[in-house]
């Protein structure tokens, strides 16, 4: 302001040396550029700040104690406008004793430190010029806190949850005056409830230490008032030794005794709920209450070497032996807690919540059980306790205190903290975001999938059902399905049951090309041929569930001939499924022929939606996998027979399909013991076959790129029924036994191309037009090679061969022309199929 004022009269001396004509036509505009934070106004306050104070000054409180004035804030250092609180006090005479006293109380502030304590965070002194006289302002900056009188007006707290509040808050005051007295040697002078603040998590805390002076008692040449300040105590505070300025028996008096009366105002004035008038009025004990009064009463004592000290009153007082108040103070030592203790409290610290006053608990405990996890103080039960009192929060407020916690946790080394997040994945699932899912989280939780526990695989694998929406389709592709494919060879039955199931739920999220590689290779040739008849009926299920996505083609081919084979499986259950799904499947084709012949050309290649009450199936399983036994709502499609009995949809054999939690595993494993002794034992189910991409022709550029289901055989049965396996050894038994006389000249001279018969009185009459065996490996689509008859089978020359797909190509290399890269490791070579491979 100083050069624009040097500028203008400049300007001015010269306007004055032209003529009075031309001064007229003079016109002078001044622009002048200016930083905002640089303005002051009179007051010394700005709508920016002020110079030396990088704070924004908001609208004051109604109360604050003093002279002073309370100022909600924000901070303006590096733009993220967190909030503070901003003290200000302004005299118009810089020898104003307010003002000494107003500085003496910044240099105790900066200088104490105490958790209740008000924390100090920056001060400064503005100079303002009104006319002819100057105004000297003085700002505190603290932390973010509100006069104790509004937050309990706030509040509104009753009966008992009004008094374990205040007896969190009166021992948190205790603490403070407590460590002023006993540890400082500190008098603060005017305890009462304008000296009181709160902050944002309800914790109270002492402040005004403009009275605040040190206790020299033991200085007995000391003659002059000990406190400097105390005229800024009002007469209904003061006990009666200060009231008459007797120093003498103040400073025989302990340090505490001054305090320990300022403390029983406070204790009236919280009770009583008005603010102290004068000092008769502490004689009215008919608000407080009883378990506190004889400690209120020690208080007040007339005699300053009677009263109670403060440190005494937090040791002795059966008013803060409250749940409130232990229940903080636990959370606050957790640290020196063993693992029994936690444990125990922590399972308990969800039921304690729900009677404990709802705004302390979101507000106080909330961040410090969030604080707990995050740094591993805390035991895996009490995430159970963190969601539950996160549930009482909203939307917004969920992922701003409780999901950034969740989220770290999953990078977490401790298995039980792993499968608690787990177990309880449907609470906060929806609340994570896609990017968060993909990037953050999924990374971690993929662990779990080659983890040795099989409660952390099963969990993680059922975890999916909230996760796989938000995944991104690189990584569902990249990664997901390498992993599902593992899963379902593993050795425990239910994980790999429910991984034909997962894989059922999630093909809606899958593209056409994935869907196409994986989904028929993993329901036929790996679910339907599994040992265990529940991940068999799961197989059924999912195809059924996923019949919109087939063409016809794949239907009549590759789906009809394996669903059609289980019909006469050993499980009632699975053979109730399986004509369910041909009759489904059926109903595909004859819509097709029906399109076809009315000309219709693209029934060929779209799909036909699935039919209702089948899909339901899947459906059903998936709602009693759940942990809590509340149905998924990931399920495809609505039931359209939910209303009938679980009994009368299930067998009692496949009803252990939908047991998913551990415990259950083993009931399910007894069960499927039950199936297999009515069945041959087929081949081991942890081959580390893939789900395959030969059958259809779709091949990925890097091999690495792959997602486990390569290279499957879909000739390969992991045992055929015992109905087939008579036919099998039908078809490969010869025709006629060798003569004993040697015939290997003869039968050296004949062509390969036939196949020599030998014929007696009681040969088959179907022997002689047996169909010759195949010169080479490949053989046209769902034809027998029969090599040799059999006296005793007349049906082995034209016995219907088990269910299979396309034929394999002549190439080894995929179709391309070039030999296929020799595999590593073991390979089966001996086939159970007929088909000679």
């Amino acid at each position: 302001m100083a050069i624009v004022t040097a500028v203008c009269a400049n300007i001015w001396s010269r306007c004055l040396k032209l003529p009075m004509v031309e001064r007229k036509n003079v016109k002078v505009v001044i622009v002048v550029d200016s930083k905002e934070e640089d303005i002051v106004d009179d007051s010394g306050v700005s709508g920016t700040g002020l110079k030396d104070l990088p704070y924004n000054i908001g609208d004051p409180y109604p109360s604050a104690w003093g002279s002073w004035t309370h100022h909600r804030g924000t901070s303006c250092k590096d733009g993220d406008g967190s909030p503070v609180s901003i003290f200000s006090l302004s005299v118009s005479n810089a020898q104003d004793a307010l003002l000494a006293a107003a500085r003496n109380g910044v240099k105790r502030l900066r200088t104490v430190r105490h958790p209740n304590i008000l924390s100090f965070l920056h001060s400064t002194e503005v100079e303002s010029v009104e006319g002819s006289s100057s105004r000297v302002t003085i700002y505190i900056v603290t932390e973010p806190v509100m006069p104790l009188s509004e937050k309990i007006k706030e509040l509104g707290l009753e009966g008992t949850q009004r008094d374990e509040y205040y007896a969190w808050g009166l021992n948190q005051i205790a603490k403070a005056v407590s460590f002023l007295n006993n540890d400082c040697k500190l008098v603060h002078g005017n305890v009462c409830l304008a000296s009181v603040v709160v902050t944002p998590t309800l914790d109270w805390k002492l402040h005004a230490f403009d009275v605040l002076s040190e206790f020299d008692g033991n200085n007995g040449n000391a003659t002059g008032p000990m406190l400097q300040y105390e005229w800024l105590i009002g007469s209904q505070y003061k006990p009666m030794e200060l009231a008459k300025s007797d120093w003498v028996a103040i400073r025989k008096s302990p340090p505490w005794a001054i305090d320990s009366w300022g403390l029983g105002c406070l204790i009236y004035e919280l009770f009583s709920g008005m603010k102290l008038g004068k000092t008769e009025e502490l004689r009215d004990t008919a608000s407080i209450p009883k378990s506190l009064l004889q400690d209120y009463q020690r208080l007040l004592s007339s005699m300053p070497s009677r009263r109670m000290n403060t440190a005494k009153l937090l040791e002795n007082s059966e008013y803060f032996q409250n749940k409130l108040v232990d229940t903080i103070h636990f959370m606050e030592i957790l640290t020196l807690k063993d693992s029994v203790e936690k444990d125990t409290f922590f399972r308990k610290l969800p039921n304690l919540a729900e009677q404990l006053p709802r705004q302390i608990v979101l507000k106080k405990l909330l961040p410090l059980l969030a604080s707990a996890l995050e740094f591993g103080s805390a035991a895996s039960p009490a995430l159970n306790a963190l969601l539950k009192m996160g549930s009482w929060l909203s939307a917004e407020e969920f992922s701003v205190k409780v999901l950034p916690t969740i989220v770290k946790l999953f990078s977490s080394n401790d298995r039980a903290i792993r499968v608690s997040l787990l177990q309880h994945i449907d609470q906060y699932g929806e609340s994570l975001s896609a990017q968060v899912v993909d990037e953050q989280v999924y990374s971690h939780v993929a662990t779990g999938f080659s983890d040795t526990s099989a409660l952390l695989r099963e969990l993680t694998l059922k975890s999916m059902l909230v996760l796989a929406p938000k995944l991104s389709q690189r990584t569902i592709s990249g990664s997901l399905l390498k992993y599902l494919s593992k899963l379902q060879v593993d050795e425990e039955p239910a994980i790999r049951t429910n991984t034909t199931i997962l894989l059922g739920n999630i093909a809606i999220y899958l593209n056409e090309g994935t869907r196409k590689r994986v989904l028929i290779n993993a329901f036929t040739v790996r679910a339907l041929r599994d040992t265990f008849s529940p991940a068999r009926g799961a197989g059924l299920m999912a195809l059924c569930a996923t019949s919109s996505y087939y063409d016809v083609t794949e239907i009549a081919t590759r789906i009809l001939p394996n669903v059609v084979v289980l019909t006469i499986d050993p499980d009632s259950d699975v053979r109730s499924k399986s004509f369910q799904a041909v009759e489904q499947f059926l109903q595909i084709v004859k819509q097709y022929h029906e399109k076809t012949n009315a000309g219709d050309t693209t029934a060929a290649s779209t799909g036909i939606s699935s039919i209702p009450a089948n899909a339901s199936l899947l459906g059903w399983a998936m709602s009693s996998l759940t942990i809590k036994g509340k149905p998924l709502e990931q399920a495809p499609l609505a039931s359209a027979n939910s209303g009938l009995p679980l009994s009368s949809r299930t067998s009692n054999a496949s009803s252990e399909i939908v047991v998913m939690d551990s415990p259950s595993i083993a009931a399910v494993q007894i069960n499927s013991s039950m199936d297999l002794a009515d069945q041959p034992v087929p081949e081991s189910p942890t081959s580390t076959d893939g789900w395959g991409e030969i059958e259809n022709g779709i091949h990925e550029e890097q091999g690495s790129d792959k997602d486990g289901w390569d290279d499957i055989e879909p000739f390969e049965e992991s045992k055929p029924s015992p109905a087939l396996v008579n036919i099998q050894a039908a078809q490969k038994r010869p025709v006629a036994q060798p003569v004993p006389q040697p015939k290997a000249q003869a039968t050296s001279l004949r062509p390969k191309s036939t196949v020599k018969v030998t014929k007696d009185e009681d040969d088959d009459l179907w022997g002689s037009i047996a169909a010759p065996a195949p010169k080479t490996t490949t053989r046209p689509l769902n034809v027998k090679s029969a090599t040799t008859l059999d006296d005793d089978d007349p049906w082995a020359a034209i016995a219907a061969p088990p269910p299979t797909t396309r034929a394999r190509p002549l190439a080894a290399g995929r179709g391309r022309g070039k030999p296929a890269a020799p595999k590593l490791g073991a390979q089966r070579i001996n086939r159970t199929s007929s088909s000679g491979m």
